[in-house]
Parts: structure tokens; C-alpha cells; sequence
């Protein structure tokens, strides 16, 4: 990156699991006093910018995935086998629950 540049960077941080942090360099802004071709630069930075920002997004939802993932196993190791009682009210979460008589 050149002096000036400023990076899209993106940081994660948990106390489960690895930080992780997604930089992607990106060309400065044309400057606001520009010359008849500051729309074809200005419309090419921001081109540049949203694949930036969307490469960013993809490699985000990959890594929260897999530490979705991680925290799942993590989870389950943890909770093994759940009493008959937790279990009726897993499966019933968000349901009013039936009396059986």
C-alpha cells in the first residue's frame, strides 16, 4: 500500500474462540477538486471499494461459520446427554407447551 491508502479492515474477537482480521487494501478517493474525468474515477474507486467490501463479507461469514461450527461441537462435548425434562423442552421451545393429563 502507498502512503495514504487507508485499508477496509475488518477485526474478530471472542473469548472461545481465535481472533481473526481481514484487511484488503483499497486505492484513496479521487480527490473532490478533480478534472473532467473525476466521475470515471470516482465511479471506478467505488467499484473497487464494493468488491473490496464484498470479498471481505464472504471471507467474514466463512470464518464465523466455521467457529459456528467449533462452538456446536464445543457445545455438545460439553452438554452430553439431556435429562428427559430438558430434552421435552428443547423440542418444544417457543411452543406453548400441552399438559398431558
Amino acid at each position: 500500500m502507498s502512503p495514504g491508502n487507508t485499508p477496509l479492515m475488518a477485526a474478530y474477537t471472542s473469548p472461545d474462540n481465535k481472533p481473526f482480521t481481514i484487511t484488503k487494501p483499497i486505492e484513496p478517493s479521487p480527490p473532490a477538486s478533480a478534472s473532467a474525468s473525476a466521475p470515471a474515477q470516482k465511479t471506478a474507486y467505488l467499484q473497487a471499494l464494493r468488491s473490496a467490501v464484498a470479498d471481505t463479507q464472504e471471507q467474514i461469514n466463512k470464518e464465523l461459520t466455521a467457529r459456528m461450527g467449533e462452538d456446536a461441537a464445543r457445545g455438545s462435548a460439553q452438554a452430553g446427554a439431556l435429562g428427559a425434562d430438558e430434552q421435552k423442552e428443547e423440542e418444544n421451545y417457543g411452543e406453548e407447551a400441552q399438559d398431558e393429563e
